[in-house]
Protein backbone atom coordinates (compact mmCIF):
# COMPACT_ATOMS: atom_id res chain seq x y z
CA UNK A 1 0.00 0.00 0.00
CA UNK A 2 2.80 2.38 0.94
CA UNK A 3 4.60 1.51 -2.29
CA UNK A 4 1.46 2.31 -4.30
CA UNK A 5 1.17 5.67 -2.56
CA UNK A 6 4.81 6.42 -3.23
CA UNK A 7 4.34 5.64 -6.91
CA UNK A 8 1.41 8.05 -7.10
CA UNK A 9 3.43 10.87 -5.52
CA UNK A 10 3.85 12.14 -1.95
CA UNK A 11 2.62 10.05 0.95
CA UNK A 12 -0.43 11.50 2.78
CA UNK A 13 1.59 12.80 5.73
CA UNK A 14 4.21 14.35 3.49
CA UNK A 15 1.47 15.90 1.32
CA UNK A 16 -0.13 17.56 4.32
CA UNK A 17 3.22 19.00 5.43
CA UNK A 18 3.91 20.28 1.93
CA UNK A 19 0.46 21.87 1.65
CA UNK A 20 0.79 23.60 5.04
CA UNK A 21 4.25 24.86 4.13
CA UNK A 22 3.04 26.22 0.80
CA UNK A 23 0.08 27.94 2.46
CA UNK A 24 2.35 29.52 5.07
CA UNK A 25 4.76 30.75 2.37
CA UNK A 26 1.89 32.21 0.37
CA UNK A 27 0.49 33.98 3.44
CA UNK A 28 3.92 35.40 4.23
CA UNK A 29 4.32 36.61 0.65
CA UNK A 30 0.89 38.23 0.57
CA UNK A 31 1.44 39.74 4.00
CA UNK A 32 4.75 41.23 2.90
CA UNK A 33 3.21 42.65 -0.27
CA UNK A 34 0.34 44.25 1.62
CA UNK A 35 2.39 45.53 4.57
CA UNK A 36 3.77 48.61 2.80
CA UNK A 37 2.90 50.82 -0.13
CA UNK A 38 5.47 52.83 -2.10
CA UNK A 39 4.53 56.43 -2.90
CA UNK A 40 6.85 58.43 -5.18
CA UNK A 41 6.66 62.23 -5.23
CA UNK A 42 8.41 64.42 -7.81
CA UNK A 43 9.56 67.60 -6.07
CA UNK A 44 10.95 70.93 -7.27
CA UNK A 45 12.24 73.35 -4.61
CA UNK A 46 13.92 76.74 -4.82
CA UNK A 47 14.92 78.84 -1.81
CA UNK A 48 16.74 82.08 -1.09
CA UNK A 49 16.57 81.48 2.67
CA UNK A 50 19.86 80.82 4.44
CA UNK A 51 18.25 79.93 7.77
CA UNK A 52 14.88 79.74 9.49
CA UNK A 53 12.93 82.99 9.16
CA UNK A 54 12.78 85.19 12.26
CA UNK A 55 10.14 85.11 13.49
CA UNK A 56 9.16 81.71 11.96
CA UNK A 57 5.57 82.73 11.27
CA UNK A 58 3.39 83.02 8.19
CA UNK A 59 -0.13 83.92 7.16
CA UNK A 60 -2.13 82.34 4.37
CA UNK A 61 -2.85 84.70 1.51
CA UNK A 62 -5.83 83.53 -0.53
CA UNK A 63 -6.24 84.39 -4.19
CA UNK A 64 -9.60 85.82 -5.33
CA UNK A 65 -10.64 82.37 -6.59
CA UNK A 66 -9.87 80.90 -3.15
CA UNK A 67 -12.04 83.17 -1.05
CA UNK A 68 -15.08 80.90 -1.02
CA UNK A 69 -14.74 78.25 1.73
CA UNK A 70 -15.09 74.58 0.76
CA UNK A 71 -14.30 71.18 2.33
CA UNK A 72 -11.50 70.63 -0.18
CA UNK A 73 -9.94 74.02 0.53
CA UNK A 74 -10.26 73.42 4.27
CA UNK A 75 -8.45 70.08 3.98
CA UNK A 76 -5.62 71.55 1.88
CA UNK A 77 -5.01 74.42 4.31
CA UNK A 78 -5.14 72.05 7.30
CA UNK A 79 -2.60 69.64 5.78
CA UNK A 80 -0.31 72.48 4.71
CA UNK A 81 -0.48 73.95 8.22
CA UNK A 82 0.45 70.55 9.72
CA UNK A 83 3.40 70.10 7.35
CA UNK A 84 4.70 73.63 7.95
CA UNK A 85 4.39 73.07 11.70
CA UNK A 86 6.57 69.97 11.38
CA UNK A 87 9.40 72.08 9.94
CA UNK A 88 9.06 74.77 12.62
CA UNK A 89 6.79 77.34 10.91
CA UNK A 90 3.82 78.63 12.86
CA UNK A 91 0.64 79.96 11.29
CA UNK A 92 -0.38 83.47 12.36
CA UNK A 93 -3.05 84.84 10.04
CA UNK A 94 -3.06 88.20 11.85
CA UNK A 95 0.66 89.02 12.08
CA UNK A 96 2.58 86.35 10.14
CA UNK A 97 5.98 87.55 8.92
CA UNK A 98 5.76 85.66 5.63
CA UNK A 99 2.85 85.36 3.24
CA UNK A 100 1.93 81.89 2.01
CA UNK A 101 0.38 81.35 -1.41
CA UNK A 102 -1.05 77.85 -1.57
CA UNK A 103 -2.55 75.84 -4.45
CA UNK A 104 -3.47 72.22 -5.17
CA UNK A 105 -4.67 70.08 -8.05
CA UNK A 106 -6.21 66.62 -8.46
CA UNK A 107 -7.50 64.75 -11.50
CA UNK A 108 -7.84 61.29 -13.07
CA UNK A 109 -7.12 60.12 -16.62
CA UNK A 110 -6.55 57.08 -18.82
CA UNK A 111 -2.98 57.05 -20.16
CA UNK A 112 -2.42 56.67 -23.89
CA UNK A 113 -0.14 53.66 -23.64
CA UNK A 114 0.52 51.92 -27.00
CA UNK A 115 0.32 48.37 -25.60
CA UNK A 116 -3.32 48.95 -24.63
CA UNK A 117 -6.20 49.24 -27.10
CA UNK A 118 -9.35 51.23 -26.51
CA UNK A 119 -12.95 50.48 -27.43
CA UNK A 120 -13.40 49.29 -31.01
CA UNK A 121 -16.47 49.34 -33.28
CA UNK A 122 -17.45 47.55 -36.44
CA UNK A 123 -20.19 45.76 -38.42
CA UNK A 124 -21.03 42.10 -38.75
CA UNK A 125 -23.74 39.42 -38.76
CA UNK A 126 -25.59 39.05 -35.47
CA UNK A 127 -25.18 35.60 -33.90
CA UNK A 128 -28.68 35.47 -32.36
CA UNK A 129 -32.10 34.84 -33.90
CA UNK A 130 -33.21 33.41 -37.22
CA UNK A 131 -32.24 34.87 -40.56
CA UNK A 132 -29.25 36.86 -41.76
CA UNK A 133 -29.36 39.61 -39.12
CA UNK A 134 -26.86 42.22 -40.22
CA UNK A 135 -25.91 44.84 -37.63
CA UNK A 136 -23.24 46.54 -35.54
CA UNK A 137 -21.04 45.15 -32.84
CA UNK A 138 -18.53 46.52 -30.39
CA UNK A 139 -15.55 44.90 -28.76
CA UNK A 140 -13.46 45.67 -25.75
CA UNK A 141 -9.78 45.02 -25.27
CA UNK A 142 -7.59 45.66 -22.28
CA UNK A 143 -7.96 49.22 -21.06
CA UNK A 144 -5.08 50.97 -19.28
CA UNK A 145 -5.48 51.50 -15.54
CA UNK A 146 -6.84 54.82 -14.34
CA UNK A 147 -4.06 57.11 -13.20
CA UNK A 148 -4.54 59.76 -10.52
CA UNK A 149 -2.51 62.93 -10.46
CA UNK A 150 -2.17 65.15 -7.39
CA UNK A 151 -0.07 68.27 -7.07
CA UNK A 152 0.60 70.95 -4.46
CA UNK A 153 2.50 74.22 -4.69
CA UNK A 154 3.64 76.57 -1.94
CA UNK A 155 5.20 80.03 -2.30
CA UNK A 156 6.41 82.01 0.71
CA UNK A 157 6.90 85.75 0.21
CA UNK A 158 8.50 88.33 2.46
CA UNK A 159 6.84 91.56 3.62
CA UNK A 160 7.75 93.28 0.35
CA UNK A 161 6.11 90.52 -1.69
CA UNK A 162 9.36 88.96 -2.91
CA UNK A 163 9.31 85.13 -3.11
CA UNK A 164 11.83 83.56 -0.76
CA UNK A 165 10.71 79.94 -0.99
CA UNK A 166 8.98 78.11 -3.84
CA UNK A 167 8.26 74.41 -3.88
CA UNK A 168 5.92 71.92 -5.53
CA UNK A 169 5.32 68.18 -5.33
CA UNK A 170 3.48 65.86 -7.71
CA UNK A 171 2.10 62.32 -7.51
CA UNK A 172 1.03 60.37 -10.61
CA UNK A 173 0.06 56.72 -10.08
CA UNK A 174 -2.79 54.20 -9.87
CA UNK A 175 -3.53 54.48 -6.13
CA UNK A 176 -6.02 57.03 -4.84
CA UNK A 177 -6.45 58.39 -1.32
CA UNK A 178 -6.95 62.15 -1.34
CA UNK A 179 -6.04 63.14 2.20
CA UNK A 180 -3.17 60.70 2.61
CA UNK A 181 -1.57 61.59 -0.71
CA UNK A 182 -1.94 65.33 -0.17
CA UNK A 183 -0.38 64.94 3.30
CA UNK A 184 2.65 63.18 1.80
CA UNK A 185 2.91 65.78 -0.96
CA UNK A 186 3.15 68.62 1.55
CA UNK A 187 5.75 66.70 3.55
CA UNK A 188 7.76 66.12 0.36
CA UNK A 189 7.43 69.73 -0.79
CA UNK A 190 8.82 70.97 2.55
CA UNK A 191 11.56 68.37 2.87
CA UNK A 192 14.81 70.13 3.72
CA UNK A 193 13.15 73.45 4.62
CA UNK A 194 14.49 76.17 4.71
CA UNK A 195 17.53 75.09 2.64
CA UNK A 196 16.40 72.18 0.45
CA UNK A 197 18.34 70.77 -2.50
CA UNK A 198 17.68 73.16 -5.36
CA UNK A 199 15.81 71.91 -8.41
CA UNK A 200 14.16 68.60 -9.18
CA UNK A 201 14.31 65.40 -7.12
CA UNK A 202 12.20 62.38 -6.20
CA UNK A 203 11.16 61.54 -2.64
CA UNK A 204 9.89 58.06 -1.83
CA UNK A 205 7.53 57.22 1.03
CA UNK A 206 6.65 53.81 2.44
CA UNK A 207 3.27 53.73 4.14
CA UNK A 208 0.90 51.19 5.62
CA UNK A 209 -1.99 50.42 3.23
Amino acid sequence: MAMAQAKRGLAPGHWRHWALGAAAALALLLGGCSSTRIIDNDVQSYSTLAAMPEPPTYRIERLPSQQQPSPQRGMIERLATEALGQVGMQRDDANGALRLELSSYANAYLPNWPHYSNFGFGMGYGPWGWGPGFGYYGYMRDLPPTLYVYQVRLVLRDAQGQPVYETSARYDDIWRSDEQIFRLLFQSALDGFPTPPQGERRIRHQIQP
